[in-house]
């Protein structure tokens, strides 16, 4: 069974942002692991294939306003990152073909995917789950900031359970 509605769509994405971060291995690689992850954990959910295919797309470019935040701010934060992502993703999708209305809703995503109160939606909630399993181990985040992260924002089944298996508590 083939969970994404347009694999070559998402195979695209995926050139169009190893593209876009070129000669910046970090946040290629942090892209592609929380793809990675976010996938699983949707498969695990039993996520409906238009929700798994904009959960692909926007795990894919979440972080696409990272680069342009730390030029014009010299900073990564998250905020700067919701801030700037959106239009920069809007011009990548745009570009690769994507419909307006899709385009939307992934810039919707990533304009929130720092922002952790009022989740309404499980592409949403698999997102952050996801940013988070890989950001906890890549920013070496303590047990106990780990663990209150994990009591906080966790809510999906799948999330919890990997969570505990990948860092044990």
């Amino acid at each position: 069974m083939i969970l994404s509605k347009q694999p070559k769509r998402t195979v695209e994405t995926v050139n169009a942002m190893v593209e876009y971060f070129r000669g910046d291995a970090k946040r290629i690689q942090h892209f592609m692991k929380v793809y990675t992850i976010a996938k699983t954990l949707a498969i695990n959910e039993k996520l409906p294939s238009d929700m798994f295919y904009l959960l692909e797309i926007t795990a894919i470019t979440h972080d696409i306003g990272i680069k342009l935040s730390e030029q014009k701010y010299g900073s990564a934060d998250g905020k700067y990152q919701e801030q700037e992502g959106p239009a920069e993703a809007e011009k990548l999708l745009s570009g690769l073909g994507f419909e307006e209305e899709f385009i939307d809703k992934v810039c919707y995503l990533i304009a929130n995917h720092h922002t952790y109160k009022g989740i309404d939606n499980k592409v949403h909630q698999i997102l952050v789950e996801a940013d988070f399993l890989v950001n906890i181990y890549d920013d070496h985040i303590s047990p106990e900031l780990a663990m209150r992260v994990k009591q906080n924002i966790f809510r999906t089944e799948s999330g919890i359970k990997m969570f505990e298996q990948m860092y044990g508590y």
